[in-house]
């Protein structure tokens, strides 16, 4: 039996967005990604990417501290 059912078109057009929007995301990274690389070569990218994780990572550490207390 099938009731006809299905996803729904507003499904899929979500599902579509997400996609279109992990697309361009994805190629806004590897421009920065490609810029940083041609511009300071591959220790300077490194030490640029390795800055950004740490960032990231001091930032998420001290939100995560202050929601402890």
């Amino acid at each position: 039996m099938d009731d006809g059912e299905g996803l729904g078109a507003k499904f899929w057009a979500g599902t579509i967005g997400v996609i279109i929007a992990g697309g361009i995301a994805a190629l806004l990274l590897f421009l920065l990604i490609g810029g940083v690389w041609y511009a300071w070569g591959v220790l300077g990218a490194l030490i640029f990417f390795g800055g950004l994780i740490l960032l990231f990572g001091w930032i998420y550490d001290r939100r995560s501290a202050r929601q402890s207390i």
